[in-house]
């Protein structure tokens, strides 16, 4: 494998090349496949824009070429920060076809995360959008190029592009498929289905984001056996409304699966209520995915009686726990079926299964994917609990990496010596077999499905010149299930308003979802036992004081 990833064992990956799952082709190879079978069938919609099977392919193989007459070659790194537009498919199946490896960033993404992911998967190119919700991408990216200069490209989707940057429109309405050896160059420079094929982003608990390195074999099955559990089919609709950067929408089972099926995957932006229920009805979807946030706008929307949601028959919630009471509502309100989904970037994905009793429905986060997905639900000594009891969740399968990328020394604490990812969540099963989640035991906020690493927030805020010490903690949030809440002590002398913070973090250009909620000023911090800050005691403390306020 790539320099700085962590092969299966010769064994297992005989045994899952063995058993079907590892089928040897690239994710570009099934591109072709695809055209080949449905050809005519409508595969994106996007606006008003309609792309067949045949067209995509089309796209895709044009988008190919112009990444090697750009000097792009395997295994060099694109960072894609596009959000869920034609392009992102196309530049996602073009490198997948040249072996160029993209780095999924998310739109929401600013100069402190994309500089460092430019930088440590030393990025030879970057596509961005040119503007997004008022955001200004290339100047972004001018920043970006300045501290890796090893990007040589700075490709743009959108109107408006740069004098200094590339335009993907001009660079997918040229034909410069006529004017070279075609298939026969693509074909000639064919990555190995076992090698890397993208590099998705972990939830980080300690700073920036990890590489997850995906290959083409055990990507290919992730959204093949997670589009069988889920009834993805050649009918299937699926309505992209998060972002397709994510694991969940991309191919858990995502836009990938609807395609290996022969469906229909419909593009959108928006996180309205409204602006998707107007989509459901036009295009009659069947399957969608949501956070436990937007599922909650969507059971409470008013505008719901104004739209046909008849077509609708399955909505999947995950990358956070739902919590059943809003589960329950989801059915009688929408009138489809509800599936939980419990997952990772680095590979494990659990299911309710369409058939479960509704109490495992409603109660639980389902079970394994893969007949071959090993769990294993350990005390904090490694021994196995008994059925019923929390403990920490271990696996290993034909999907799950056996490391992260470049990081000997996380990867020593984050593997078993046998090969067990420890995934840092805290669960139990239940009395049907399904995986009941109890919370995490990394230090970590999941705000709306986004993962927010405290450490990394601690130490932004730990700069500001008024500050001695800070300790940031999840606080539970009835809508995006936990919010951040940052616990200071100021230095002798001076004081901090949360205006004031928010306006210092700010200039550090992260992400807006990741910058606190709430301060709490303190004169110290309770200490564990042993002089460690308490962030049991803070989490307490918060919970306490959101109740008085009539919060929870």
């Amino acid at each position: 494998m790539l320099t700085g990833c962590t092969p299966w064992p010769p064994e297992l990956a005989a045994y899952y090349r063995q058993q079907g799952y590892w089928e040897g082709q690239t994710l570009g190879d099934l591109v072709d496949c695809w055209a080949a079978e449905y050809g005519a069938r409508e595969a994106v919609i996007s606006d008003d824009e309609r792309i067949s099977y045949r067209e995509l392919q089309r796209r895709v193989d044009r988008l190919a070429h112009q990444l090697l007459r750009l000097g792009l070659r395997p295994p060099e790194r694109l960072v894609v920060q596009l959000p869920n537009v034609p392009e992102f498919i196309y530049l996602y199946y073009a490198c997948a076809k040249v072996g160029v490896l993209p780095v999924m960033a998310l739109p929401a993404h600013r100069y402190a995360e994309i500089s460092y992911l430019a930088a440590f998967s030393e990025a030879s190119a970057y596509a961005i959008p040119a503007s997004f919700r008022g955001y200004d991408y290339p100047q972004l990216a001018r920043q970006v190029r300045q501290a890796a200069p090893g990007v040589r490209h700075v490709l743009v989707a959108g109107n408006d592009t740069p004098e200094d940057m590339v335009s993907l429109a001009v660079l997918l309405a040229d034909p410069i498929e006529a004017s070279t050896p075609g298939p026969e160059r693509l074909q000639a420079i064919h990555p190995d289905p076992s090698e890397v094929a993208l590099f998705l982003l972990s939830g980080g608990t300690t700073g920036l984001p990890k590489l997850i390195p995906r290959t083409h074999d055990d990507y290919a099955y992730n959204s093949r056996a997670s589009g069988a559990l889920c009834g993805i089919g050649p009918e299937t609709v699926y309505l992209a409304s998060l972002s397709i950067a994510h694991n969940f929408a991309l191919a858990s089972p995502g836009i990938q699966a609807v395609f290996q099926q022969g469906g229909k995957v419909v593009l959108t932006n928006s996180t309205e209520p409204a602006d998707a229920f107007a989509l459901i009805e036009r295009e009659r979807v069947t399957v969608t995915a949501l956070v436990p946030a937007l599922a909650l706008r969507w059971i409470e929307a008013p505008e719901q009686a104004q739209f046909d949601l008849s077509s609708l028959r399955l909505l999947q919630v995950g990358g956070a726990r739902l919590n059943p009471e809003p589960a329950r509502r989801i059915t009688p309100t929408l009138g489809c079926q509800l599936q939980q989904v419990f997952g990772m970037a680095e590979g494990l994905l659990n299911y309710t299964r369409l058939d479960d009793p509704e109490e495992e429905i409603m109660e639980t986060q389902g079970r394994p994917c893969s007949p071959d997905d090993e769990i294993r639900i350990v005390d904090d000594d490694d021994h196995d609990v008994p059925p019923g009891q929390p403990g920490h969740l271990l696996t290993r399968g034909p999907y799950t990496i056996r490391g992260y990328y470049k990081a000997p020394e996380h990867n020593r604490r984050a593997f078993t010596s046998d090969g067990y990812y420890r995934t840092g969540d805290v669960v139990c099963l239940s009395h049907g077999g399904n995986l009941m989640v109890a919370g995490r035991e990394k230090d970590m906020i999941n705000r709306g499905g986004e993962k927010i690493s405290a450490e990394e927030i601690e130490n932004l805020i730990l700069a500001h010149p008024n500050v001695f010490n800070v300790a940031v903690v999840a606080m539970p949030d009835l809508v995006l299930g936990e919010r951040t809440c940052a616990y200071v002590i100021p230095k002798p002398g001076v004081s901090l308003t949360f205006q004031e913070l928010i306006a210092f973090l700010k200039q550090k250009q992260i992400a807006t979802f990741k910058l606190p909620e709430r301060l709490e000023v303190l004169a110290s911090f309770p200490l564990t036992s042993i002089g460690k800050v308490s962030k049991k005691d803070l989490r307490e403390d918060i919970v306490c004081k959101l109740k008085a306020e009539g919060r929870m």
